[in-house]
């Protein structure tokens, strides 16, 4: 699925949603340039063990910065690293900076192991890319809960170690 099908699958499915075309953007520094959006600005991580045999998609609030070491013990993943581009676009049908919670529709054969952070499942709305990174989108909550579930995904809430 592309940026425009993401759109549409989310508007055939009731899951209403704002969206802000802005400029590329590939780190949360650039992010942080943006002019103000509501929602609360995620963070996502595309993981892997070091056998390659498990995937993790880690969503975090912007500001967190993970400890992957805590991380993959708390997930008994043994070590783990940064997926590759190649798998990235595989899994998710998205290339490096623009990594979404809504890239899970693209994994059909349910590889990946989603992840997140507890203070961010709180929060009333999400903002999140749509496949691509010149836009993003305000979801709400249930509409997060409803898209997980329509992709066959379940979130598993982790208190994500980070660093302070």
């Amino acid at each position: 699925m592309n940026s425009s099908e993401i759109e549409s699958f989310l508007t055939e499915n009731g899951i209403t949603f704002e969206k802000f075309e802005h400029p590329a953007v590939f780190t949360c520094e650039e992010s942080s340039k943006l002019p103000p959006m509501p929602g609360t600005d995620t963070k996502n991580l595309f993981l892997r063990n070091k056998r390659k045999t498990r995937y993790f998609l880690v969503s975090i609030g912007h500001d967190k910065q993970a400890d992957l070491k805590a991380l993959s013990d708390l997930l008994g993943a043994g070590r783990l690293s940064f997926g590759s581009a190649d798998d990235l676009m595989e899994l998710l049908g998205v290339e490096p900076g623009s990594v979404t919670i809504l890239g899970l529709i693209n994994d059909t054969e349910k590889r990946i192991d989603f992840h997140i952070d507890s203070p961010l499942w709180e929060a009333d709305a999400l903002r999140v890319h749509p496949l691509r990174n010149t836009a993003s989108l305000i979801v709400p909550h249930d509409g997060i809960e409803k898209f997980l579930e329509l992709s066959h995904h379940e979130a598993t809430i982790t208190d994500v170690p980070g660093f302070l």
